[in-house]
């Protein structure tokens, strides 16, 4: 009966909010009629700075929009100004937040059960019983359902590239890497995953769930979840732009190819109607890794900022940049949203400011709400080494990007961490707090071993030393040595048998070759990563029979060093040589190896 009534309080929000005939800030918030000022100074110049054609904002109370404003160009070919009653933007990861409801919405109904394992609702395929505790719709709400990260492919060109739903979900499932509930690790493939269950169960597709159950009962009529935009709304679009280029350069449009986690375009002042529905009864929390930190509220990222509690959900994708950020102890939502890669840096420091001007610390801090849900890790003591996200790819290629995303973690002997250019001071109950008291991090171990650095936002998961760049890199270093020995023997002409010199040749070739592989995979991952967006580039493809073609050359001459070693003409030093040019399979191998680069091990 609990579950049944706190599911029917979590649906609430899709109802319209009816307005009141006079509001006022709460105790301890700023009347944010002072919205209008705040941006208008603080929003262009950043824009400006960091080559972002143009923003909209909406600020609204707990029964009406107080301001909304659009800020430079939303079409910059077409010099159309940014209109926060007409402009849509694509509002990317923030469309988690319908899906959730939706999801919340169907639990109310009594057709989904939030703790039931998800292959109750799936049809043609099933999530793997990869570790004991199956995958909950609570779990792919809270971004516990530990499932690895996937970011090829997950965008298209065309509507003809995007594959039903449930196809893409089958065949592109990512690898079950840890047990649900441990700690969060963000999940796109979760949140489709809940938006097929939702439209499994109601026999609607997603977005006609959402124009049906969401937008239409709130009069979000400027809002969509279709790709791609209807014709009625499809001239409002605003265009997304690489601030990098210069100018600013245009971004086509971009599908998801898993629209219920960010497909819909939306106007500012429509996301207004939304966040007064969901600050009529915001969800409650509903994990967190540990008592001190920020976790998740009914899919909402939950932080505390200023003594405030703080719901919010951010979106990235062709270009744009927004953010939906609720505090529902001043009745107080904003949206944002920038049509700029350089967006994220625009919003930094005046979302900081927002804050601080807007719901400063009051009399009574707001704290996290004591754990409803089984804690699954615990704390342990600092540790020093190399993190990478809890959010990253094991089984495919895309596990590559685990040398350059990982970061260094160093503790110093005042027992102070630093981690991400800041440092943490130890607090008297274990944890720690970043200096400027905004947020705080706790060291936990979890099943297997594992440890984590979790942070009010990111996890972060302890790396095997053979995992850390430094290591790879002095690997590839010695690798490259003798690749270029190998150069500085090509001309050399001896008097030795015919099977020697093939087999000097073929050990000289295979080392060249890997290091023309080696070049040309930083190329790819340095300076074309764009592409992986739409699927693995056919150059990247290609490259992979690189490291086939050097392999099977070591394994021949192998075989002809072996049978020519007592060859006439062949001299001790080439010897020495040839086993220095055969060596330097091993360190290949194992790069080749260690990160999915033998074969092509996509997802």
């Amino acid at each position: 009966m609990r579950r049944a009534l706190l599911a029917l309080c979590l649906a609430v929000p899709l109802l319209p909010v009816a307005p009141t005939a006079a509001w006022s800030a709460p105790p301890g918030c700023a009347d944010p009629a002072g919205a209008a000022a705040f941006f208008d100074g603080a929003l262009p110049p950043r824009l400006e700075r960091f080559r972002v054609p143009g923003a909209v904002v909406a600020v609204t109370g707990r029964a009406s929009t107080v301001f909304a404003k659009g800020y430079g160009l939303a079409d910059v070919a077409a010099g159309r100004p940014f209109d926060p009653e007409r402009s849509l933007v694509r509002i990317a990861s923030v469309t988690k937040t319908f899906t959730w409801a939706a999801v919340r919405r169907e639990a109310a109904a009594g057709r989904v059960d939030l703790d039931a394992d998800v292959n109750t609702y799936l049809r043609g395929f099933a999530v793997p019983a990869t570790f004991p505790r199956p995958v909950t719709l609570r779990a792919l709400m809270d971004h516990t359902a530990g499932f690895e990260d996937r970011f090829v492919g997950v965008g298209a060109r065309t509507a003809a590239d995007v594959a039903p739903l449930e196809t893409y979900l089958a065949r592109h499932m990512p690898a079950r890497i840890r047990p649900p509930g441990e700690v969060s690790a963000y999940s796109n493939y979760g949140a489709a995953l809940a938006g097929y269950v939702v439209a499994q169960v109601s026999g609607e597709p997603f977005d006609r769930y959402v124009q049906a159950h969401i937008l239409d009962p709130l009069g979000m009529a400027h809002t969509t979840a279709a790709e791609p935009v209807p014709a009625a709304l499809a001239g409002d679009l605003a265009r997304g732009y690489d601030s990098d280029a210069a100018p600013p350069a245009a971004i086509p449009f971009t599908f998801d190819r898993m629209p219920p986690d960010g497909s819909i375009s939306a106007t500012a002042a429509d996301m207004a109607v939304y966040a007064r529905a969901q600050l009529a009864e915001p969800p409650a929390r509903s994990f967190a890794a540990d008592a001190v930190l920020g976790g998740y509220a009914g899919g909402w990222m939950e932080r505390f900022r200023n003594g405030h509690r703080v719901l919010m959900h951010d979106g990235s994708w062709e270009g744009f940049q927004s953010v939906l950020v609720l505090v529902p102890g001043c009745d107080l939502g904003l949206f944002v949203s920038a049509n700029g890669t350089g967006g994220i840096e625009a919003f930094g420091e005046v979302m900081d400011a927002f804050f601080d001007r807007f719901t400063p610390a009051g009399p009574v801090a707001q704290t996290p709400a004591a754990a409803t849900w089984p804690v699954r890790v615990t704390r342990s003591a600092p540790r020093a080494g190399f993190y990478q996200p809890a959010r990253h790819a094991e089984s495919t290629v895309e596990k590559l990007t685990t040398l350059l995303g990982s970061l260094r973690l160093s503790v110093d002997a005042a027992g102070a961490v630093h981690l991400k250019g800041r440092t943490w001071l130890p607090q008297p109950d274990g944890t720690f707090t970043a200096e400027d008291g905004r947020d705080h991090l706790v060291f936990l171990t979890g099943s297997g071993g594992r440890r984590y650095a979790a942070t009010d936002g990111p996890t972060y998961e302890l790396l095997d030393r053979t995992e850390t760049l430094p290591f790879n890199l002095l690997v590839l270093l010695g690798f490259a040595l003798v690749a270029l020995s190998a150069v500085a023997n090509l001309r050399r002409r001896t008097g030795a048998s015919r099977r020697w010199r093939v087999s000097r040749a073929l050990a000289a070739g295979a080392c060249l070759t890997g290091l023309v592989f080696l070049a040309g995979l930083a190329v790819e991952v340095l300076y074309n990563p764009g592409a992986f967006l739409y699927g693995v580039p056919a150059t990247f493809t290609l490259l992979l029979v690189l490291p086939l073609l050097a392999l099977a050359g070591w394994a021949a001459a192998v075989a002809g060093t072996v049978t020519g070693w007592r060859a006439r003409g062949a001299r001790t030093a080439a010897r020495v040589h040839q086993v220095v040019l055969l060596a330097g399979a091993l360190p290949f191998a194992w790069f080749t190896w260690q990160w999915h680069l033998i074969g092509w091990w996509y997802p």
